[in-house]
C-alpha cells in the first residue's frame, strides 16, 4: 500500500512539471538489494519523496493553481432528448422560444401541419431537419424553409410562395408547435419517417411521389425519401 502511494504522489508531481532530478544515493543509504530487496526500495522512495517536497516547495501555489485552472475534465456525451408524442407532454413543458432556425421551424409547422396530430407535426419537423442534412439542399433551417420562395408555387413549402401573407391567428396553435421546434432543434430524435426529405397531403398525388420510396403515412401526410442517385 505504501509503494501504491508513493507511485501516485510520482505521477502527480511528475503531471506538474515540478519533478527535480534525482540524486544519487549516499553510501549511508544504500542497501544490498539481494539481501534486502524490500527495504531498498523504502529507503529509496523515502529519498525520492524528500526531493519531491522540496520541488513541491519552491513551485509554490501559484504553479499548483495555474495547473489545477487549466484542468479540463473529459465532458460526457450529451443524451438524446426524450419526448412524447402527446398533448399533454408539450402542455407541460415551459413556452419555447430561440433564435432564427427556431422561429422559422415553428413558423413552417404553424402553416405546414397545426392541424395535424403533434405526432403529425414532429414529422413534418423531421423532413425539415433531414433536408437540412442533406447536401441536396440547403444547410440551414430557414434556407430549407425559404428554398424556391418568390416563385409563386415553385416554392418547397407552399405557404411561402401562394400570394397569401403568413399571418399567425391562432397563438395557441403555433406555442405548442414552438415547442416542437425547441425539442427538435435540441436534438430531439428522427425516428418517425425514416430519413424523409419530402411529403405530401393525402389529397394530392404529385408526380415525383412515384418515384420516391415511401417512409411512412402520418395523420392526412404521406412521407418519402429522395431515391439514391
Amino acid at each position: 500500500m505504501k509503494v501504491m502511494n508513493g507511485l501516485k504522489a510520482f505521477a502527480l508531481v511528475s503531471a506538474l512539471g515540478v519533478l527535480s532530478a534525482p540524486q544519487s544515493l549516499g553510501a549511508a543509504e544504500k542497501l544490498s538489494m539481494s539481501n534486502a530487496p524490500e527495504s531498498a526500495l523504502t529507503n529509496e522512495l523515502s529519498v525520492l519523496f524528500a526531493q519531491e517536497r522540496e520541488a513541491m516547495t519552491s513551485a509554490g501555489a501559484q504553479t499548483v493553481a495555474e495547473v489545477l485552472a487549466n484542468y479540463r475534465p473529459k465532458s460526457k456525451p450529451t443524451p438524446p432528448v426524450a419526448v412524447e408524442y402527446t398533448k399533454p407532454y408539450l402542455a407541460q413543458l415551459p413556452k419555447a422560444s430561440g433564435g432564427e432556425a427556431w422561429a422559422c421551424l415553428s413558423e413552417a409547422l404553424y402553416f405546414e401541419a397545426r392541424g395535424e396530430s403533434v405526432k403529425g407535426q414532429f414529422a413534418v419537423a423531421e423532413v425539415i431537419l433531414n433536408r437540412v442534412s442533406s447536401p441536396a439542399f440547403p444547410d440551414t433551417v430557414c434556407g430549407v424553409v425559404n428554398q424556391g420562395t418568390g416563385k409563386k408555387y415553385q416554392c418547397q413549402f407552399t405557404y411561402t410562395c401562394d400570394g397569401h401573407a403568413e399571418a399567425i391567428h391562432e397563438p395557441k396553435a403555433y406555442t405548442r408547435v414552438g415547442k416542437v421546434a425547441r425539442l427538435m432543434l435540441d436534438g430531439a430524435p428522427r425516428r418517425l419517417t425514416e430519413g424523409a426529405t419530402h411529403y405530401h397531403t393525402t389529397a394530392v398525388n404529385p408526380r415525383w411521389a412515384r418515384k420516391f420510396p415511401r417512409t411512412a403515412q402520418i395523420g392526412v401526410h404521406f412521407f418519402y425519401k429522395m431515391p439514391r442517385a
